[in-house]
């Protein structure tokens, strides 16, 4: 899961820097921005400003409604791993999130590129670095040190889930397994969803970057459309009860989930926004939105996805990408129609606070912290409360010791000048 992401707030700023007022008040344009704006021809067609992807360049940051969708997606994620009877399709909140991490990071790669021309990597990755590591490592030194000064059986020898984890490579170990899952890795499996996540930006942003460089928008669009179908043509091929586990933890058989936002971050970006096209976009994804939350609520409320039950071919051929369309049509709603119920439900404090801030945090630590309260004899009847208090506390923590802080240096770095 993005992850949730920080690093695109200051997207608001770059874009209110377009118009400065100058010494007699005036709005002024810096050069590099002026340039972007200017009208080119691309593929025979004049396209205003953005370098092919316009409505980038209007980008003012934080979507608040997707940040109160993320919200609900990992409450819904956390439900179902302490109450799976009550929410048995739960793990489609980690669609949801794939769906959201592709959206918001292709949207913070086009915006830079509508502005600058290119995007600079080595920074994009040092974000990435400072917002998803540090976070996940605390949670795995906490890990390793009730393991080393304490009895509790469930972090008895965990350096084999410690390892995966920090390292990003859970899914993979995972996948390799047709059966029932390691025991070794139980403590920390959770991380296989943020291992499918980074090992999708070490490949998709330089796709896409070198895409922006060698072709138009349309054509970056079309590349990108046709690589969000290569996954469900690969599940296809792959499918076979015993090929679950490799199809579910899989970045090459998931990648379509991530891509589904990444493909809407595209077409939003490449339309002026006098475009007919986008105005149809913006209308029909309010018409549809509610009816694809629907769906993705009765799937969450009755359809399972995990166990051998759960092991079935449209699900695990199809199935996923559906999921994603439905998530990509909600999200495309919440960017384009702010004003609607859905978006001003979704978009109130509490959950945007949440979904912003402790989203990530949330997600780390309920699954270790679910174990240590059963380890500590608390009864079943408080285990749920009192693992949702303790992972509430850790993300709060998480959020204003390690990842503000750094987050804010990393920041200041970028800043500086030379």
């Amino acid at each position: 899961m993005d992850s949730p992401p920080t690093a695109d707030t200051r997207r608001g700023a770059d874009t209110a820097a377009a118009h400065l007022p100058d010494r007699a008040g005036h709005h002024t344009t810096p050069p590099g921005v002026a340039l972007a704006l200017l009208p080119r021809r691309i593929e025979g067609r004049l396209v205003r400003g953005g370098r092919g992807f316009p409505s980038a360049l209007r980008a003012d940051g934080r979507v608040r409604g997707v940040d109160g969708l993320r919200a609900l997606a990992v409450a819904v994620v956390i439900v179902y791993h302490l109450e799976p009877g009550l929410l048995p399709g739960g793990a489609l909140g980690v669609d949801v999130f794939f769906t959201i991490s592709g959206f918001v990071i292709t949207r913070l790669l086009l915006a830079e590129y509508a502005r600058t021309g290119d995007v600079a990597m080595r920074s994009f990755y040092w974000r990435r670095w400072v917002r998803l590591v540090p976070a996940l490592l605390a949670v795995c030194a906490v890990c390793a040190v009730l393991a080393l000064t304490t009895g509790l059986p469930s972090f008895d020898a965990p350096w084999v889930a410690i390892v995966l984890a920090a390292t990003f490579l859970m899914n993979l170990v995972r996948a390799a397994q047709p059966g029932v899952y390691s025991s070794d890795t139980s403590l920390l499996s959770h991380s296989w969803s943020l291992s499918v996540e980074e090992q999708f930006y070490l490949v998709w942003p330089p796709v896409l970057v070198l895409l922006l460089r060698r072709v138009g928008a349309r054509t970056v669009l079309l590349c990108a459309a046709v690589l969000c179908l290569l996954p469900l043509l690969w599940r296809v091929i792959l499918w076979n009860p015993t090929a679950a586990h490799r199809i579910y933890n899989g970045v090459d058989t998931r990648a379509d989930q991530l891509l589904a936002g990444a493909v809407l971050a595209i077409v939003v970006a490449r339309l002026h926004a006098d475009d007919p096209r986008l105005a149809a976009l913006r209308r029909w994804s309010a018409r549809l939105a509610w009816p694809a939350l629907g769906v993705l609520a009765l799937i969450v409320r009755y359809v399972p996805m995990t166990g051998t039950s759960a092991w079935t071919m449209p699900w695990y051929t199809v199935g996923f990408l559906v999921a994603a369309v439905l998530s990509a049509t909600v999200v495309a709603a919440l960017e384009l129609r702010p004003r609607t119920w859905l978006s001003r439900g979704l978009s109130l404090a509490p959950l945007v606070w949440v979904g912003r801030n402790l989203s990530y945090g949330l997600y780390l630590w309920h699954y270790p912290l679910s174990r240590l309260v059963s380890d500590l004899g608390v009864s079943a009847a408080w285990h749920t409360a009192a693992t949702i208090a303790a992972s509430l506390a850790a993300a709060t923590a998480s959020h204003y010791l390690i990842e503000k802080p750094l987050t804010r240096r990393a920041r200041t770095r970028a800043h500086r000048p030379g």
